[in-house]
């Protein structure tokens, strides 16, 4: 019984590998994309900031559609040029007839650091080219430490670091390492039963994208009125770009779970450090810039001369004026409780730059011009400008009627024949039907005091009296938020949740006191 066990052993160790073990995969580059999609997300957490340049905090969902050639068996199916931030465990791939065995977020680039990186402990030629001869002298090193820190060469002369020498000096690979590619690049294993043609969708969230809605009011010379126009931004901060996409936003408070931050790619310059000569023991780590060749650096030069002169001939001209704006699109749509924007026509959305369109653009708004405040117990004693607010009701009828993202709205007048700024307003999301106020600045025209009286039953009411004065040669309308619980209460009065508001209007030239009762809590 013991020998036909070993037997069976013997056998099953001689036996075939599967096919699928037997084959080393075949490796597939898709590189093109037919038809991509970009639906990008605010940052929950940026509030009424600007978009950060350098990497923003938003994400998009993307959608790709490409088309490969899959051969037969195991392969390896590269997808180049995804979005930088992708996140791979959102990845999904629609299409393929036998489904996806794993996928993989590659995420080593092609450039100088990455190539230090990905042949260490292998042979490279060292170039070195001598200033005064200007001869070129080769010879052959391995890396035997880098990309962070500096990178430490091996020669028939032993030990060194590259860039250390004084003269300029390069590296010549042999061969591109297989597994490094020049854009971010998403790879899945497939095993299909027949090679062919098959068209796939893939769908990602990916991180490093946002949008900003921003708004331009000229006001009417009468004030009645404002001119409206509404603007998108959308930030892409990664190295892929999108050309023709299909660009939707979403706007509204998304409930995002917190998920860590994504390593980014091992990217860009490679940062060459030296030991001085006489003694590492006695002299701080020096750092010195990367060294490239001598005969580049004359022309990196005069390309940076001739850059540099044609900043400083932009910034003498004048700022050409605005195009006008392409037609705006439809109106949103609802996404749950989120709203929805469709641009209606294709966008290239490029790496490390920002896309601006239209999102509406209308005349004679009708807006209602108010001075505001709310009651404030610190401000006693004390005059308080109130802000000027500019009033407008989102109703088609007022030439809006549609969902108003949230963002920045600057307001300009002209005075003469000059257009001025007169301030800008932050607005939140606004739905079809809301008011929409545009609050500017503080004015010292219109201002309140507020002091406290005596009560005759102090331990349940306090008395307060506030005095609004009115310099300005025309009537003031005024709208200050009390916030508290007012004996007896008011008719006529608007409620906004536990406060009151009290509308009234104040003479050119004159002032108007009113008194509050408030009801404190008891005991």
């Amino acid at each position: 019984m013991r020998a036909l066990r070993r037997l069976i052993g013997i056998a099953a160790l001689l036996a075939p590998l599967p096919a699928f073990a037997q084959q080393a995969p075949a490796v597939v580059v898709s590189s093109r994309i037919d038809d991509v999609a970009v639906t990008v997300y605010r940052a929950p957490s940026r509030g009424s900031g600007p978009i950060n340049p350098n990497w923003p905090q938003g994400f998009a969902f993307i959608t790709e559609t490409r088309t490969v050639e899959l051969p037969a068996g195991l392969s390896v199916l590269r997808f180049e040029g995804v979005a930088e931030g992708l996140l791979p465990e959102t990845a999904v791939v629609n299409g393929l007839p036998h489904g996806v065995i794993e996928k993989n977020r590659d995420a080593r680039l092609l450039s100088p650091a990455g190539l230090v990186d990905a042949n260490l402990k292998r042979s490279v030629t060292l170039q070195r080219t001598n200033l005064k001869s200007g001869r070129i002298a080769e010879q052959e090193a391995v890396i035997q430490a880098g990309p962070n820190g500096g990178v430490i060469l091996q020669t028939a002369d032993g030990f060194e670091a590259l860039g250390c020498s004084g003269l300029p000096e390069r590296m010549i690979y042999a061969r591109l390492p297989r597994d490094l590619s020049a854009k971010p690049t998403l790879s899945i294993l497939v095993d299909a039963k027949v090679g062919r043609a098959v068209t796939v969708q893939l769908l990602y969230l990916a991180e490093g994208f946002d949008w900003a809605a921003s708004y331009v009011a000229d006001r009417a010379a009468d004030g009645r009125t404002i001119g409206l126009t509404g603007w998108v931004t959308v930030a892409n901060g990664g190295v892929t770009s999108f050309p023709k996409a299909q660009l939707n936003v979403i706007a509204g408070k998304l409930n995002k779970v917190y998920s860590p931050p994504l390593p980014r790619s091992t990217p860009g310059p490679l940062i060459l450090k030296c030991w001085p000569m006489d003694n590492t023991s006695t002299h701080p780590y020096w750092e010195l810039p990367p060294v490239i060749a001598y005969e580049d650096a004359a022309r990196d030069g005069l390309e940076e001369m001739v850059v540099t002169a044609q900043r400083r001939a932009e910034y003498a001209m004048a700022p050409p004026p605005p195009p006008p704006p392409p037609p705006a699109p439809p109106p949103s749509e609802d996404l749950g409780d989120l709203k929805f924007y469709r641009v209606p026509f294709r966008v290239d959305v490029s790496a490390k730059g920002q896309k601006q369109v239209a999102l509406l653009a209308t005349d004679n708004v009708p807006v209602e011009q108010l001075y505001a405040a709310t009651l404030s117990f610190s401000a006693t004693g004390r005059a308080q400008p109130l802000i000027l607010r500019l009033r407008a009701q989102n109703e088609e009828s007022n030439g809006l009627g549609m969902a108003l993202p949230a963002g920045l709205a600057s307001v300009f007048e002209m005075v003469g024949d000059r257009r001025l700024l007169v301030g800008e307003a932050m607005i939140a999301d606004k739905a079809k039907g809301e008011r929409v106020d545009y609050d500017i600045a503080a004015s010292p025209a219109v201002q309140y005091n507020v002091r406290s009286l005596a009560d005759s039953d102090p331990k349940h009411y306090r008395q307060w009296e506030v005095t609004l004065t009115n310099a300005r040669s025309s009537d003031a309308e005024v709208e200050m938020l009390i916030p508290f619980a007012l004996d007896p209460s008011p008719q006529g009065w608007e409620r906004r949740g536990s406060a009151w508001v009290w509308r009234v209007t104040v003479p050119a030239n004159d002032r108007l006191i009113q008194t509050f009762r408030q009801k404190l809590k008891g005991d």
